[in-house]
């Protein structure tokens, strides 16, 4: 009933989380995986092939170093898109708000992230911990991204959404990328009633930057995007608070700061949103690249 697609890079990591699958899934299923240790192939490349090899309808993605927890996982699923038809994707991290500043799906905002997931630190010394926000207290919740750790979607919505192998031919941003195009046709959820444990944390290094600068050149015009109402007031303080944090990090990954300053002038971003956050925002960019 499901089809599994995992671009593994171990084969030791591929084995624990097909056992993993057999041991929780409580569904019939098959995995769809590509050997892509060489990281030759980029993930929406990758899995668009899967989805087309797929012989079910339902399709997750997923990477390989994680452990789910949650037993006949399989059925939550299934049963999700079954009972409503304008659910086009299922996630275990997102955030109700996608900003116009330059972020990952978070927003860099916990007031919008929406997660149940067991997070364990790999280039870092923090400790593992379970990561829920559900302020609400809900089955799941509309949200307007997702995290790529694990999701599930449609044969169909890929079909017709297709990962942008084009512009996206690494190993980030295409989440995002994805969660964009399919939330203009259908619902998407973050589910807690599903738990994994992921063994590694992301790497904000300058790969992950430069990906981050193309989607946003890409959808500026239609962000920020948002599930749950924020007043304007809020929804400044999310964008200024983001576009800061990527000053910082583009800086620290040496990016050239004209870079920055093309997204930060871009008509469809920022300088639409709010002129005084627009100008602020220039200051702040200014003031740190004469300190550097």
């Amino acid at each position: 009933m499901i089809s599994i697609i995992i671009a593994s890079t171990k084969n030791i990591l591929l084995k624990n989380i097909s056992k993993n699958i057999e041991d929780t899934i409580g569904v019939d299923f098959e995995i769809i995986s590509f050997d892509n240790a060489r990281g030759e192939r980029g993930l929406c490349e990758l899995y668009n092939k899967g989805s087309r090899m797929a012989k079910y309808d339902i399709l997750c993605f997923m990477h390989e170093d994680i452990s789910i927890k949650t037993y006949n996982w399989g059925s939550i699923v299934c049963k999700s898109f079954k009972q409503n038809e304008k659910l086009g994707l299922i996630g275990i991290a997102g955030s109700i708000y996608k900003a116009i500043a330059p972020s990952g799906w978070h927003s860099n905002s916990e007031n919008t992230e929406r997660t149940n997931i067991i997070q364990t630190f790999k280039f870092s010394d923090k400790t593992e911990m379970h990561h829920t926000r559900n302020p609400l207290n809900e089955k799941y919740t509309r949200v307007a991204c997702i995290d790529g750790v694990w999701f599930s979607t449609l044969k169909k919505v890929v079909t017709e959404n297709p990962f942008d192998e084009q512009n996206f031919k690494g190993f980030h941003a295409y989440d995002i990328d994805f969660s964009l195009q399919v939330g203009q046709h259908y619902d998407i959820n973050v589910r807690y009633d599903i738990l994994l444990q992921h063994f590694s944390e992301g790497n904000f290094d300058k790969s992950w930057m430069l990906e981050v600068m193309k989607l946003h050149s890409k959808w500026n015009k239609y962000l920020p995007i948002q599930t749950m109402n924020f007043d304007k007031r809020t929804r400044i303080q999310i964008e200024k608070r983001t576009f800061k944090d990527f000053i910082d990090k583009s800086l620290a990954n040496k990016i050239p700061a004209i870079k920055v300053v093309q997204l930060l002038w871009n008509k469809d971003g920022i300088r639409r949103f709010d002129f005084k956050l627009f100008l602020k925002l220039n200051r702040y960019l200014v003031g740190k690249t004469l300190r550097l």
